[in-house]
């Protein structure tokens, strides 16, 4: 019985943890740049003011909030662990709201300042750290640390999220 509890908050912590990383992947061209928060340029400092946005209105529990910093094609995977990914934004819309926000009325996610920004043309990815605060319905505190890697596409001038995997460090 304590295995399965043990496995449930671990599930759990791994599924907030998920909901907020991507996986980073290289570019292989000499001109890419990354830029940690102690250099960033402005262009740089746009996602910096992205992702601090895109955080509050994960702060808010409500995931129409969300909406504006996510591209809706059907066809887009997040990577989370309850379920293991979600197809596109209306699945990852509904699935926050049940997987995260129904089971948390309070939910303080910060961004880290160890933010790096890879850019090439109309695409970007961010990685960075993050610590969480929340508390479940039963008046429980977690707190828990992950990381998070976005990419990023620039449609009509506003970048958006095409693709988000979220991991938190698990302790075996």
């Amino acid at each position: 019985m304590k295995f399965t509890a043990f496995l449930n908050q671990l599930l759990f912590v791994t599924m907030i943890s998920l909901m907020i990383t991507i996986s980073q992947f290289a570019l292989t061209h000499s001109e890419n740049i990354t830029v940690t928060a102690a250099q960033l340029s402005e262009g740089d400092a746009e996602f910096t003011k992205l992702i601090k946005e895109s955080y509050g209105a994960w702060n808010t529990n409500n995931p129409e909030n969300l909406a504006k910093f996510y591209a809706k094609d059907s066809d887009l995977k997040f990577f989370d662990t309850l379920p293991m990914q979600y197809q596109g934004w209306a699945d990852y819309q509904a699935g926050i709201q049940k997987n995260l926000f129904d089971k948390m009325p309070k939910f303080i996610l910060q961004a880290n300042d160890d933010i790096q920004t890879h850019r090439q043309d109309n695409f970007a990815w961010t990685n960075f750290t993050w610590h969480l605060s929340a508390e479940l319905k039963d008046g429980k505190a977690i707190e828990a640390d992950g990381r998070q890697t976005d990419i990023w596409e620039k449609r009509d001038g506003k970048w958006l999220i095409v693709h988000e995997h979220i991991s938190s460090p698990a302790s075996l």
